[in-house]
């Protein structure tokens, strides 16, 4: 989803090349670097992850593979060449419990696996690049890839009745905005660590709840706590994230990332 959304901004006023799996395996250093001379870039965006939260608990190699080591080999071919290396990192790197939104300068405490494997990829990234980017953002939607919003809408097609946790709190980014944040960061000429998520807060159950009522949706949306649900991997139950830095790039709320999204949905149609 993010890659896609990043190709499409980018491409606006530069030059870019998309790379996918079948083009350029991030797993094979020498073909990175190759790659990377070759194109001699001012910036890569690596959108390349492990994403599955749950499965992580039970696969901690491949996270970490995912999520830390091959983002190290990209980050250190694009400082070979004196390239930006942009790494998009996760509000799971944090445990949930502090009572209020997180900053840049909180301590990350990640409860899960996954958590733990990106905290681990923005350390590798950071060691590999002194030109690094590290973007947390948070509860991605959009075109291109699984998410929440699309599952939403088709359970309530099918059934007529969901269950959706309401216990947990975080900021969820439509990734189109989310893409235009880290091509402004980079004009800007940005580095560090940056959180970057949608203005805004809402539970997973709002967000159904709302989507619904947007795409006027008849569906019954029965709240479940994170327990009842039994997932193998902990969530942080409130991980909003803000900026605390004073180059920080504010995105639009997270009510007007989900109408860009309807609304690209429906011309997707």
């Amino acid at each position: 989803m993010l890659g896609q959304a990043v190709v499409r901004t980018a491409g606006v006023g530069h030059e870019v090349v998309a790379l996918g799996r079948d083009e350029l395996d991030v797993s094979d250093a020498d073909a990175v670097r190759r790659r990377l001379e070759d194109e001699r870039p001012d910036a890569v965006v690596h959108c390349a992850a492990y994403t599955d939260v749950d499965g992580a608990e039970g696969d901690l190699r491949a996270a970490m593979a995912g999520n830390a080591e091959h983002p190290r080999t990209v980050a250190g071919a694009a400082e070979a060449v004196g390239a930006t290396m942009v790494y998009p990192s996760s509000d799971y790197v944090f445990d949930g419990h502090k009572g209020g939104p997180y900053v840049e300068s909180d301590t990350a405490r990640p409860q899960s696996v996954y958590g733990q494997s990106k905290l681990a990829g923005e350390h590798e990234v950071a060691g590999a690049s002194p030109r690094h980017l590290v973007v947390r953002s948070s509860w991605l939607f959009g075109a291109g890839g699984r998410n929440f919003v699309d599952t939403m809408l088709g359970l309530a097609t099918e059934h007529g009745e969901v269950a959706v946790v309401s216990d947990q709190v975080g900021c969820p980014t439509y990734t189109g905005h989310l893409a235009e944040g880290i091509v402004a960061l980079l004009e800007g000429g940005s580095s560090g660590l940056h959180h970057l998520a949608a203005a805004g807060r809402c539970s997973w159950h709002e967000l159904a709840v709302e989507a619904f009522r947007r795409c006027d949706v008849h569906c019954v949306v029965r709240e479940a706590t994170t327990a009842e649900l039994g997932r193998p991997a902990p969530r942080p139950p409130l991980s909003v994230l803000v900026s605390e830095r004073s180059d920080a790039v504010v995105l639009p709320s997270w009510e007007d990332g989900l109408g860009a999204y309807l609304a690209e949905r429906a011309v997707r149609a």
